[in-house]
Formats: C-alpha cells, structure tokens, sequence
C-alpha cells in the first residue's frame, strides 16, 4: 500500500517518500516504495513528461529528495526572521500549497529556490558518481589558460549543465502544459533560479611542481555552497518586480512604470502578498501570535513588526550555556557551563472578534 501524507515530505534510506498538496505547479513531493514504475505511476499530479523521467531516471528522484531537504532548510533560513516563515512544511499543513496559489513574493521566491535545489542536487550526484546519465563535465578535459597562466583540466568539474537540463526538463514539463499568467511566471521564477545556481560555479586549482611552485596548476569547476545561491534568490526577492501580462499574452510588463524591466535574474509576481499577521488558511499564514521576537531589533523581526502591533509576552527563562572558553595549547578549547538568564518575548494573539473570524 502507498502512503501518501499531505503536505509533508521526508526521505528514508533507499526509500523516497513525498506527499502532493492540492496545488497544479507542486512538482516536488513525491511518495511511492518499491519499482520505478510502481514508483512513478503512483505519485499523485505529475505530468505525462514528469512520468516519463521518473521511470527512465528512478535514482534521481532520491537525488531531488535530497534538493528539497536543501531548499526547504534554506527558504526557512531566509524567512527566519520574517512574518511568513517557510515552516508550512514542518509543521504538517497544506499552508505552503496556499501560498503557492497566490502569485505573490513569497510564491515567486518558492519557485526560484526550489528549481535552484534540484539543479544543486542533481549536480551533486552526477560528480558523486549516483546516475547513470551523468558524470562529471565532459567539456572541462585538456589545457586552457586563465589570468594567472596556463593550467590543466582534471579532478571532476562539476557538470552543471546537466543538472539545469534536467531540473528544467522536469521542474517546467507541468508549467509548459499550461499558457496562462500564472504558468509564465512560474516558468521565469524557476529559469531564474537555475541561473542563481550557475552564478556562483567558481573554478578551484591545485599546485604542483617544486614544493607547491605552481609551475603546473589542475583546475576544476565547482559549485559554491548552496547558502550562496539562498542569499542571492533573497536579494532578488527584496526586489522583486510586480508584473502584469501584455496585451498579446506572451511576456510581461511591469505594473509600474517607475520600475525597471525585469531581466531573466529577476524574481517576478502579479499579486500584492497579504501580512500574514493573523492565522488565515486560505492565504497560507500560520499567523505571528506565540513567534519569538527581537525586544532590541528595528527590523522585520522586531516586537512591534513582528507582533504586528498586538504586543508581546515576555518569560525569563533559565538556560546553560558556554562560558569563559580557554584555548589550550596544543590544541583543545575548553569551556565551563554557565547558567544564564534571559528574557524571551512571544507575540500575544489577536483579540479582536473580527480578527479571530477569519482564522
């Protein structure tokens, strides 16, 4: 028997296990045990094309669970500071699916970072030697030459431009069946994040010669950590650009025509995100009452910003922590556990009747 938990994804050894929320672009849950067919015929809203890869590529769909561990950590690191807090997932809703129905920031930066985790994660596999239909660049062979000389390609470059491939074969085949709004701006935001990932491949070398003289150098391409690709989609999503269709449905303009054009690195929206101050399923908001918020701070996750105006609590609380920390010669840190007591503030709940109707 299959089963299938809605809203909540997890991976197990040899067995990859996601769950589809009711929302038509939600590609990357996925839950099945057993044959690749077996697999890929049972998981709910996957495209024809979808099916298709899953069957002829079973191996990589455990390399893709691997990209959404990646890409969920990393939106929810982003947002940690924020009203909305990507946590829709951990806390076993159908939340996130809400979100995504809207065509807001927060959908937009969704799309971004999670096409940007299968293309980090496939690449991954392909230089670890995990699939069959990839391995390391096979462009980056023989000698080229650089700002500091000549060097040799060797090690393993990672072939990064397979993972876009498929991560774009995969990722886009549901939005390409469809050619309203909604799919034009998924199809941008997902192009736009498998660029990001691209963005930071970054070339490594290593020296030979007489005691490291870099007489000969082997270089190979390689990718920057992931929280590189996260902290750029986060500055694209800080200025994201409102868009609306043009008349002949094929692209888009900006709502506003103070703002620039938007280029393929650019996160785009069409819907003003709500303030996800309350509890409200239907726009995805979990609410802020009982988040942690900073008393000192002046930014998004300060008391007043974060509790949206309703005040906060505050608890002391006692708690161990490591103190007076001694380095040692050669070669320890010791520390000594000290109690310390700080103050903790949560935001109150709302009070207002016709607040607590809308949750």
């Amino acid at each position: 028997n299959m089963n299938f938990l809605p809203g909540i994804w997890w991976s197990l050894p040899l067995v990859l296990v996601w769950a589809t929320p009711p929302v038509t672009s939600s590609w990357w849950y996925m839950g099945a045990v057993g044959s690749s067919r077996v697999m890929c015929d049972n998981v709910p809203g996957l495209v024809s094309r979808q099916r298709q890869l899953c069957r002829r590529h079973p191996e990589a769909m455990l390399s893709i669970g691997r990209g959404v561990a990646a890409w969920t950590a990393e939106c929810q690191h982003q947002f940690r500071r924020h009203r909305w807090d990507c946590n829709a997932l951990e806390r076993g809703q159908r939340l996130l699916g809400r979100v995504l129905l809207r065509s807001s920031r927060e959908s937009a930066f969704v799309h971004a970072i999670s096409s940007a985790g299968v293309v980090f994660a496939i690449t991954r596999a392909c230089s670890q030697g995990e699939l069959k239909s990839c391995s390391c660049d096979p462009k980056k062979k023989g000698s080229a030459k650089d700002s500091k000389g000549h060097f040799d390609w060797g090690g393993c470059s990672d072939n990064i431009d397979y993972g876009i491939k498929f991560a774009r074969a995969f990722v886009d085949a549901k939005e390409r069946k469809g050619k309203d709004a909604r799919a034009l701006m998924n199809l941008h935001n997902n192009r736009a994040g498998r660029k990001a990932v691209k963005r930071f491949l970054k070339q490594e070398c290593k020296c030979h010669g007489v005691s490291g003289s870099c007489t000969l150098r082997t270089c190979w391409l390689a990718m920057a950590d992931f929280r590189r690709t996260g902290d750029y989609l986060w500055k694209k999503y800080n200025g994201a650009i409102q868009v609306v269709m043009n008349q002949d449905g094929t692209g888009f303009t900006v709502a506003n025509k103070k703002f620039k054009k938007p280029t393929k690195n650019d996160l785009v929206y069409f819907e003003s995100s709500p303030d996800y101050c309350i509890r409200d399923r239907d726009v995805g908001s979990l609410g802020t009452a009982g988040r942690v918020c900073n008393q000192t701070s002046r930014g998004m996750d300060s008391c007043e910003v974060m509790c949206c105006g309703r005040g906060y609590d505050t608890a002391r609380v006692s708690r161990m922590t490591k103190c007076e920390c001694k380095f040692h010669w050669c070669c320890a840190v010791r520390c000594q556990d000290c109690l310390e007591v700080v103050d903790i503030h949560t935001c109150k709940a709302p009070k207002s009747p016709a607040w607590m109707a809308r949750t």
